[in-house]
């Protein structure tokens, strides 16, 4: 899940080398933190938080086949 959180991210950002994803695993339940340069932060979150919201909806998507929960944070 990291990984595919990381490949999103820095398709969308300008720095991509900025891009810092980690992960903290409790039982079944993982948070993925997602850290960017603060210029980028409006192109992760998008308008209205809809960037944000694609992309936790395609890693609780891909989280399903590996029966875990998976939450994202995005930290500046």
């Amino acid at each position: 899940m990291k990984e595919l959180v990381e490949v999103i991210a820095k398709a969308l950002v300008e720095k991509p080398d900025e891009v810092v994803v980690t992960e903290k695993t409790n039982g079944k339940h993982t948070t993925i933190e997602l850290h960017v340069a603060p210029t980028d932060m409006g192109k992760v979150i998008g308008k209205q938080g809809r960037i944000a919201k694609a992309i936790r909806t395609v890693i609780k998507a891909a989280s399903m086949q590996e029966d875990v929960y998976v939450d994202v944070e995005i930290v500046e």
